[in-house]
Order: structure tokens, then C-alpha cells, then sequence
């Protein structure tokens, strides 16, 4: 069986912007609305934990994984087409965020703390 090479988010982007574009939507995604559909998306994966203690959570996800991550990745199509519109390099921003995490959070202060970092 041959095996498919993980996509990049640069690839995940292109193919976010031709699914937009096939469809003429960019005229709908300003900034604004876009960070709006982000929110929106990010609330639906609420959705799935609302009101369930963790046994009940537990019980709910064998059953509705997939639609969870529906919602997740919903969340991250608007992160990557806002990232593309605002002209932000996803996959540099993110290895410069995690530097900084790295260094608010050192593994000797932060590990098994869900401290934040200003009390560490």
C-alpha cells in the first residue's frame, strides 16, 4: 500500500482557497466575518461538552467522535483562511508561538502545573 504524504498547512490553505473560490465566496470573507465563523465554529465544539460530567463524555465521544471533529476542523479551515487573508505565515507564526511558549512555560517550572505563566 503506498503512502500519502502528510499535507503542510500551506497545503491545507491552498486547498481551503480553492474550495472558496470555485464557489465565489471570497467576496464574503473579510476579516471580520471570518473571525466571526471562527467563533461561531469554536462554539459548536463547545457544544459536544456541555453538560457532561466526564463519565458521561466518555460514553458521548465513543459514539460521536466524528462529529466532534467536524467541529474541530471547521475551526481550523477559518484559523487557516483567516491566516491566508491576513497574509500570516500559519506554519511560521506557529513555531515562533511555540518558542514562546517554550520560554513562559520551562519544563522545569511548568510540568504537571496548570499554573499560568505570570504565577510559575
Amino acid at each position: 500500500m503506498k503512502t500519502q504524504r502528510k499535507l503542510s498547512l500551506e497545503d491545507l490553505q491552498k486547498i481551503i482557497v480553492e474550495f472558496r473560490d470555485k464557489r465565489n465566496w471570497k467576496q464574503f470573507h473579510n476579516p471580520k466575518d471570518l473571525a466571526l465563523s471562527l467563533n461561531l465554529e469554536a462554539t459548536e465544539v463547545l457544544e459536544h461538552f456541555q453538560w457532561k460530567n466526564n463519565e458521561e463524555l466518555d460514553e458521548y465521544l465513543k459514539k460521536n467522535k466524528e462529529a466532534l471533529g467536524d467541529e474541530i476542523i471547521d475551526v481550523i479551515y477559518y484559523c487557516l483562511l483567516l491566516a491566508y487573508e491576513l497574509n500570516i505565515d500559519s506554519e511560521k507564526a506557529f513555531l515562533k508561538k511555540m518558542k514562546i511558549n517554550d520560554k513562559k512555560y520551562p519544563v522545569k517550572k511548568a510540568k504537571g502545573k496548570h499554573t499560568k505563566y505570570t504565577e510559575l
